[in-house]
């Protein structure tokens, strides 16, 4: 099981952030989400070893066949490929 890092804020469904800590539209995605103040998780994938490692990137693939970063899911659903601050602040109402 994948351990993601929990932002608490306004619930607008499970938003999942999956990201590259060297990526500066993923940290963009991460500022953007936290200034909004919605409730999110995120998981920087390149940290992970091993299974998690593997588990993620299949994730990240299912969800979005490019394998791009960042990668938004909502509700387990594909959510948001890439940095798009139009498509990101419609996640909290903005």
């Amino acid at each position: 099981m994948l351990n993601f890092t929990h932002v608490p804020g306004e619930n607008h469904g499970r938003i999942v952030l999956y990201a590259l800590s060297t990526c500066g539209w993923c940290r963009k995605t991460r500022k953007l989400l936290e200034e909004m103040g919605v409730d999110f998780f995120y998981i920087y994938v390149d940290l992970l070893v091993g299974e998690e490692s593997s588990q993620a990137k299949k994730e990240v693939l299912r969800l979005n066949p490019r394998g791009s970063f960042p990668t938004i899911v909502v509700n387990d659903e594909t959510g948001i490929a890439g940095f798009d601050e139009e498509q990101i602040r419609k996640l909290g109402g903005m």
